[in-house]
């Protein structure tokens, strides 16, 4: 799986957390808007700025009473707030006012003098009170009670800078906790969503064309996801349909070859000897021998229980049944063994079928000269080495697949060193090809020993 492919879960999770991310904003942004509305939450108006501006113009007479000095603080809250209005109070119940004091404020008069600062304000009844603001400030004449509207115009600095502290002070920490909770728990909701999902992968790692009748899991499964796994699994019946009817073509073509070729071969030893003869012995020999890579296939397609094998045995008894044929092209087989035995755990007849391919291998492709040798060793497995032309570097790897033969040499099907490393496969061993050291091809077929 490559890493640049887009991952669904962290797909799911991003965008679960942007729409979360998105709804707590809006609905961050309506609650704060409501309570300003209200009054209820914060008040773009400069409150403190308005009160202490009038606190410090208050002033007192030559009799006592209080005054307005005309403060540059004073003008500048007037000219952004023209319908500024306001009533002072100091606690001798002297008072002053300016501008035009709503009826519902003008007769509070001492009956507040217990409460620091209030809001006021209302629309209840649909009578419309505008919205004020009481405190007790000091000032230069001392403790006064100023009582204040809060309408009026707002600047854009100003509503920009009290959104900030709003955003930063409330919906920043809120979207930061909620943005860090979702990449927790999101991550692990989604992984418990996709957990059916993990043992369908984990079974479809398990199909292999040995193993028919293997099917992905759809308990649990989404029903999304539903539709998908019934089509994987109806497509894999029908390769195990289509697998089962080509095994029974394959097997049921070898048997009946090996009728007419039985009785070919009969004919021919009833010739008299011939250059011929040996010619059409062994063109009869391949067809048998195709026929039974035939079975052999079929036969790999069983599991086997493992014996103990003596590989020396193997390579003997292969060497043996084959040195008429080798010695009839003109090759001289010898057969080597560094110890009496070199066991493993395998199946007898697979691992005699595959010497047996090397030999014939080296039989077909040694140029009729010189000898065949196949030799066992603890170390190196079972090698099989001759005196042909070997086989190019660029074509050692693809010589083992099945139906790949070497251009204008010989007259195989190419399915003979395929089923030789199927075979070692099977055994958990491998087959390959090296230069001989008179030029020839020298193939090895190693597996794992026996403990």
């Amino acid at each position: 799986m490559s890493l640049r492919q887009p991952s669904l879960r962290w797909q799911l999770v991003w965008r679960l957390s942007s729409l979360q991310a998105v709804f707590l904003t809006v609905l961050a942004i309506l609650i704060v808007a409501a309570l300003w509305v209200t009054g209820s939450f914060v008040s773009l108006q400069p409150e403190d700025e308005t009160i202490d501006a009038i606190a410090q113009s208050i002033v007192r007479g030559e009799n006592g009473a209080l005054t307005l000095s005309q403060t540059s603080a004073l003008a500048a809250r007037r000219a952004e707030l023209p319908g500024l209005w306001f009533v002072v109070r100091d606690r001798s119940g002297a008072t002053i006012a300016a501008g035009v004091v709503p009826q519902a404020y003008a007769s509070i008069g001492g009956a507040l003098d217990g409460i620091g600062q209030a809001r006021f304000g209302s629309n209840l009844g649909g009578n419309l009170v505008p919205a004020a603001r009481l405190q007790w400030v000091h000032s230069p004449v001392g403790e006064v009670q100023i009582l204040t509207g809060v309408d009026g115009s707002v600047s854009t600095s100003r509503v920009i800078a009290s959104a900030s502290i709003v955003f930063f002070s409330a919906l920043l920490p809120l979207l930061v906790v909620t943005a860090i909770a979702t990449l927790v728990a999101a991550p692990l909701v989604v992984r418990r969503a996709f957990s059916s999902l993990d043992s369908a992968v984990a079974r479809a790692e398990e199909i292999d064309i040995n193993r028919q009748g293997t099917r992905l899991p759809d308990e649990d499964v989404p029903r999304e996801i539903l539709p998908l796994v019934g089509a994987v699994n109806d497509a894999l019946a029908r390769l195990d349909e289509g697998y089962e009817r080509q095994k029974r073509l394959f097997a049921h073509l070898a048997h009946e070859w090996r009728t007419p070729l039985a009785i070919l071969q009969a004919r021919l030893d009833g010739l008299p000897p011939s250059p011929l003869k040996e010619r059409l012995f062994e063109d009869t020999v391949r067809l048998a021998t195709l026929a039974e890579q035939f079975l052999d296939l079929q036969r790999l397609n069983y599991r086997f229980e493992p014996t103990l094998i003596n590989l020396v045995d193997v390579a003997r008894h292969v060497v043996s049944e084959l040195a008429p044929l080798a010695i009839a092209a003109n090759y001289e087989p010898c057969f080597q063994a560094d110890e009496d035995a070199v066991e493993i755990f395998g199946d007898r007849v697979a691992l005699e079928r595959a010497v047996t391919n090397l030999v014939q291998n080296a039989i077909h492709h040694g140029g009729r000269r010189g000898g065949i040798t196949v030799h066992v060793g603890r170390a190196t497995g079972i090698t099989v080495t001759d005196e042909g032309r070997g086989v190019p570097a660029d074509e050692r790897c693809r010589i083992f697949e099945p139906f790949h033969r070497l251009e204008s040499r010989g007259k195989g099907f190419g399915l003979g060193l395929n089923l030789v490393q199927e075979i070692a496969l099977l055994h958990g061993g491998e087959v390959y090809v090296m230069e001989g050291p008179r030029g020839g091809a020298v193939f090895r077929l190693s597996f794992p020993l026996a403990e």
